[in-house]
């Protein structure tokens, strides 16, 4: 049975909207891409392809407004949340094409998109947009090939080594989950603690991989675009962050390099809750509530000398050392070469809405850094780090 008759439980109107989603809304992207290349500011999409951008929107439109019709069928978490990524990439494609433009817009001139769009979300209990788990691990392949929004090679090398990471992050932050319960003085502790090192190591495999075989400028003028902000009525919301998954926050808080009361980064985490899956939401929720890792070894230095606290700190130690090695390799290759450098070449007038997440760049690259330092426990007395705490647990080992 072929992967597109395991789903057909969906009804028509909406499995005609993914049909149309996987083949002539790629087309058209793609069209539109081709022809923006040809210019000499790629940047600028002004009045090109217009009757390209007239069928993006007016096919779309067609076939959503049948599925509204049709009301709540109730088909279950998997299929309202891929509904709610098939109109998230149409309005997000509509975005990149200026067919729409929050900062000229009170609301979304896309009423019957953002209605649905709206409904989904406040069922699901998600931002009512794509996200980047609908690129990922939300996005079902037919006979090989999964959504997305153009046939470049560059697109689908980004999703390809991104999905790949996210799972290993995902591994990472499974395995410190369960030591919370067992105590870390448990004997298989000393295995979890592996696990994680391994998939974090794994990730950052994956990210080296990753920066050698995008192509910068594809990556910066045919991918990125599609993952601005945009209107769904009258919120703006922001675009998709590579970041979007619960992992990468619960092994920050569950190795203790990050702290929730840090009033910067519970800011971040809280802003993430609602671009995650309810299941996600559920795990970061977890992962506030569990007694952080270094906290905990430093509160038994009274057993530094037995054989246990020696070899699981050593081993914890390893998995702090790289995580924070991947989030530096993340951020000074990749953020810096495939946003940051690139955008130094574009004029002025199209720097606004650059970034996914909505602040112009130099803002988010602060916040970014800080972020990845944080992750570094880096020597700074201008944020929290836990600098001086990793130190301290260092002195507790003996000498090798």
């Amino acid at each position: 049975m072929t992967d597109a008759r395991q789903h057909s439980t969906t009804t028509p109107r909406v499995a005609a909207f993914d049909a149309w989603i996987r083949s002539r809304f790629v087309d058209l992207n793609t069209a539109l891409e081709d022809r923006y290349a040809q210019q000499g500011n790629r940047s600028n999409v002004d009045g090109i392809g217009d009757d390209l951008k007239a069928s993006l929107l007016e096919e779309g439109r067609d076939l959503i407004v049948p599925i509204l019709e049709e009301g709540n069928t109730d088909e279950g978490f998997d299929l309202a949340f891929e509904l709610l990524g098939n109109v998230g990439y149409y309005m997000a494609a509509c975005r990149r094409h200026e067919i729409t433009e929050p900062s000229r817009e009170r609301t979304s001139p896309l009423v019957e998109a953002s209605t649905l769009a709206l409904h989904l979300g406040a069922t699901l209990g998600t931002a009512p947009r794509f996200v980047t788990s609908h690129m990922e691990t939300y996005n079902r392949a037919v006979d090989g090939r999964y959504r997305t929004f153009t046939w470049r090679e560059a697109e689908t090398t980004f999703l390809d080594y991104n999905t790949r990471s996210a799972f290993k992050y995902m591994r990472a932050a499974d395995a410190l989950g369960h030591i919370h319960p067992m105590g870390v003085s448990h004997p298989a502790v000393h295995d979890l603690l592996i696990v994680a090192k391994d998939a974090l190591t794994d990730a950052m495999t994956m990210n080296t991989e990753l920066g050698q075989m995008l192509n910068v400028d594809e990556f910066f003028f045919c991918v990125r675009p599609y993952y601005r902000p945009h209107r769904v009525g009258s919120t703006e919301y922001r675009g998709a962050n590579a970041g979007d998954f619960a992992a990468f926050n619960q092994i920050d808080m569950l190795l203790g390099l990050c702290s929730p009361t840090d009033l910067s980064y519970n800011q971040v985490v809280a802003e993430k809750f609602p671009y995650l899956t309810p299941s996600e939401q559920q795990q970061l929720r977890a992962a506030y509530r569990h007694p952080n890792l270094l906290d905990t070894f430093l509160g038994q230095q009274a057993s530094s000398g037995q054989p246990w606290f020696q070899k699981h700190a050593a081993a914890f130690l390893d998995v702090c050392t790289a995580h924070g090695a991947a989030a530096a390799q993340h951020h000074d290759d990749l953020v810096a070469n495939f946003i940051q450098r690139p955008a130094d070449g574009i004029p002025p007038e199209h720097l606004d809405g650059l970034t996914a997440s909505g602040p112009p760049l130099p803002i988010l690259m602060r916040s970014l850094e800080g972020l990845r330092d944080r992750r570094l426990a880096a020597d700074r007395d201008d944020i929290p780090t836990r600098h001086a705490d990793i130190a301290a647990l260092r002195q507790l080992l003996a000498p090798q």
